[in-house]
């Protein structure tokens, strides 16, 4: 699916942490009837990046033919904004992400499905006798949410991890934020989970290589802002960054 779907079933339905891209979203869906026949109770959005969010109009055209309750959809209050500048810019994001990702026929979407909750630091969701811990988080966006579900010892923590060198600094893109990305990072480290599900990539099961992999991404985007903040404050060029840190 690129972008990675978990799927928790409770007593009251399927909480999804993140729904994947408008390409794939029938194929999700297909997928996920293969594992269960759960009506969507809840999804939750980890950033608004086009490859999480288009899943959950295709449960909901299924909860109207089976007459079920609809999903909804819980995201940070970030996102939204997220969403009405990708409509504001929605040529020059066409332009460059057809530059960045190779793919000369891309057409960014003009039409999204917003939240229908938002919070602010973090919120906690019950479904189904099930609690899921949201976070909020700035790291390769501003509206990012990272999910904890303590009963299962499961972190959700969509882009904050995918499995390659973090997205931290893109210059056709808006500000993203190593330091607080880290400082996320190290906040998950104190949860001891047993299982991390990324937003992309092969999921990290045990606790050892669950933390290795928190510690050794937050060291490398420390290391890469330390770096950096000290030769801007000595007055380095842009080029001397780039060929020194």
């Amino acid at each position: 699916s690129f972008a990675n779907v978990s799927a928790f079933s409770t007593e009251d339905g399927l909480v999804l942490v993140d729904t994947g891209s408008l390409p794939l979203a029938r194929t999700i869906h297909g997928l996920l009837r293969g594992w269960t026949d759960e009506r969507l109770n809840t999804a939750v959005y980890s950033h608004g990046h086009i490859d999480h969010v288009f899943g959950v109009p295709v449960f909901e055209e299924e909860a109207t033919a089976e007459g079920w309750a609809p999903p909804r959809v819980i995201a940070h209050e970030a996102l939204p904004h997220r969403f009405d500048r990708y409509i504001l810019t929605n040529g020059w994001n066409t332009v460059v992400n057809q530059r960045q990702f190779q793919i000369p026929n891309l057409r960014w979407p003009t039409e999204y499905r917003y939240p229908d909750e938002t919070y602010r630091d973090h919120h906690t969701l019950e479904v189904g006798g099930e609690t899921f811990e949201l976070h909020h988080a700035k790291g390769e966006t501003d509206d990012h949410t990272w999910t904890w579900v303590p009963a299962r010892k499961v972190l959700c923590c969509g882009d904050l991890f995918i499995w390659a060198s973090p997205n931290a600094g893109n210059p056709q893109k808006v500000q993203r934020f190593p330091r607080e990305w880290a400082a996320a990072l190290r906040q998950m480290l104190t949860l001891d989970a047993e299982l991390l599900l990324p937003g992309h990539g092969m999921p990290i099961v045990g606790a050892d290589r669950v933390r290795e992999a928190l510690t050794d991404t937050a060291d490398l985007l420390e290391s890469l802002h330390d770096q950096a903040l000290a030769l801007m404050n000595q007055g380095a060029k842009l080029d001397d960054l780039i060929h020194t840190v």
